[in-house]
């Protein structure tokens, strides 16, 4: 089992976090600008592949509790749904050494 237990987090921190989580970019689209307390349990499985997307690595997991996509909609009445959306990335292109003064 895995959580996610705390007190005073907005929005931008937990969408950051399941980004972590998943493995994949979670935009906030609640319009909710307060901060809540939270305290999540789920149950990892192979389509939360985790830091890295190393979940082919990762010993078996009890399947008896909710996914995180579950715990998620029932525990804090939130919803991950899949969808295409602008994202902003950086790009570096080129990159030196700075030079010697």
């Amino acid at each position: 089992m895995k959580g996610i237990i705390g007190s005073g987090i907005d929005m931008k921190r937990l969408t950051d976090m399941l980004s972590a989580l998943t493995g994949r970019t979670v935009l906030d689209q609640t319009g909710y600008t307060g901060s809540f307390n939270v305290h999540l349990e789920w149950t990892p499985d192979q389509s939360t592949p985790g830091p890295g997307g190393l979940a082919q690595f990762a010993p078996p997991v009890d399947t008896g509790g909710p996914s995180i996509f579950t715990a998620l909609q029932e525990q804090l009445g939130l919803k991950l749904e899949s969808k295409k959306a602008p994202v902003e990335i950086l790009v570096i292109d080129h990159a030196e050494k700075p030079s010697e003064n």
